[in-house]
């Protein structure tokens, strides 16, 4: 049997297809966010990262900010009693990175969000602890007040991105703090000089919520140009060459993938149950290991020239 070859053009399409689609705007509107990584939510962001963000359908656009409208609890629960009652931590609380990242979507979509959707702004600049970044998970609240690189990426450049009037004090205080964070922590290691993860060493595209060397460093390259501030070369030198390392011929070429087959929430025609996650073609094209990235190629070209040598 001859097995079809499905080229990258038919699968941009194919997404761009869904997404225009009632199914995708009933999928919408049973929940916004799952199941990884299939739902409108990841078809969106890949598209968004990928530079097509004009070609998502209005009719997605415009489903997705109503279902953000009233879908979340209002607060990030610190404790499993603070959650509202009847609500679950998966389907009824947005995280950091979920908040930062559809921000991003939607703004590049044109959507009004401060007029639309108020309350995701609050949210980002609410939740930020005291040193400089912020995490998904609540016990880091009331307990060891320490932040995570990975929740903080998203808020910091939404922030910073989709900001289109002059900054607050109060939005210039947090990117500033977001950006001595990621310095103190020379882009991937702990407060003891440790590699946090090895794997923020191997670029990955699309992001949708992982971190890696060039994520950091482009947000703290951007962050200097906005608030016309410099970058200490000498924190960021290892983190540079992690990313010099990944490109060969002029180009980058992906280090891992983002996403894997996890546990995640399907809908059956019972509700949600628990299975494992799926992907779909245009998301497995663009990410396989080794691939040259257009994406992060020209996000390097953009960025490199500031960071010194």
């Amino acid at each position: 049997m001859r097995v079809r070859q499905i080229r990258p053009v038919d699968a941009l399409a194919e997404s761009i297809a869904y997404l225009g689609s009632a199914h995708a705007r009933a999928d919408i509107e049973a929940d916004p966010y799952w199941p990884k990584w299939d739902s409108p939510w990841w078809h969106m962001t890949l598209l968004w990262e990928l530079g097509r963000a004009p070609r998502i359908p209005a009719s997605a656009v415009e489903a997705m900010t109503e279902a953000l409208k009233t879908r979340y609890a209002a607060d990030l629960p610190f404790r499993a009693e603070d959650l509202p009652p009847g609500k679950g931590i998966y389907r009824d609380v947005a995280c950091h990175c979920a908040v930062g990242t559809m921000f991003q979507v939607l703004f590049a979509c044109g959507v009004e969000l401060d007029d639309e959707l108020p309350w995701m702004r609050r949210w980002l600049l609410r939740y930020q602890l005291p040193d400089g970044g912020l995490n998904c998970e609540g016990e880091a609240y009331v307990g060891s007040k320490k932040s995570s690189i990975v929740s903080t990426a998203p808020a910091l450049e939404a922030v910073l991105l989709c900001t289109p009037r002059p900054f607050t004090a109060q939005e210039e205080a947090f990117l500033d703090r977001g950006a001595k964070y990621l310095i103190d922590h020379r882009v991937f290691k702990s407060s003891r000089g440790k590699v946090i993860d090895p794997d923020w060493l191997k670029l990955t595209f699309p992001r949708f919520y992982k971190y890696d060397a060039l994520r950091g460093l482009t947000y703290l390259a951007r962050w200097s140009k906005k608030r016309n501030r410099s970058l200490p070369a000498d924190a960021l030198g290892e983190a540079r060459e992690a990313v010099e390392g990944h490109v060969h011929d002029g180009q980058i070429r992906i280090g891992r993938r983002a996403y894997g087959e996890q546990r995640s929430l399907l809908r059956d025609g019972n509700g949600w149950i628990k299975g494992m996650s799926r992907s779909f073609d245009l998301l497995d094209q663009v990410s396989e290991v080794g691939r040259p990235s257009a994406p992060l190629t020209r996000l390097w070209a953009e960025i490199g020239p500031s960071l010194g040598s």
